[in-house]
């Protein structure tokens, strides 16, 4: 299949997101970061990073702490090189008395692409939000993109 570059159409706006949303559910960082010019800018919450060696470190890093980690991206909105989504991913950590805590992140991007289709600069702001393990929405086996998401968590 031919690469999505822009300019993007509502089409080949949401075939990027969820090109990426596939990705990044990999968890391979290695993997994760050949989507990124090798002088990729990001900002991730409070985190700034630069070229694809940063981003596999970080992403390696984050992966360790986000265990059982699923994500959805949801296009937001596009222009010519630009997309901008929302996203929601779940994850749990293991905590030191036994038990499990599971979170959901919140939050959007907005993403900048060169002329190959390549992503030139990320930004991300998120929340974590503690749930408990009935309310989770990507356990085992389901489609991360048939979950309903109701109006009060968009």
């Amino acid at each position: 299949m031919a690469p999505v570059v822009p300019p993007f159409t509502a089409e080949t706006a949401l075939r990027k997101v969820k090109i990426a949303q596939d990705l990044w559910n990999t968890k391979d960082p290695a993997k994760v970061s050949l989507a990124y010019t090798p002088d990729t800018i990001w900002r991730n919450r409070d985190t700034f990073l630069k070229g694809r060696e940063e981003v596999v470190q970080f992403l390696t890093k984050k992966w360790q702490k986000e265990n059982g980690y699923r994500l959805r991206k949801d296009l937001f909105a596009f222009t010519d090189n630009k997309i901008a989504v929302q996203f929601f991913y779940e994850w749990y950590e293991d905590k030191a008395d036994g038990t499990r805590q599971w979170y959901r992140t919140y939050g959007l991007e907005d993403w900048t692409f060169d002329d190959d289709g390549l992503m030139r600069k990320r930004q991300m702001s998120g929340n974590d939000v503690a749930i408990s393990e009935s309310d989770r929405w990507y356990k085992d086996g389901v489609d991360v993109n048939t979950i309903e998401i109701g109006p009060e968590h968009l």
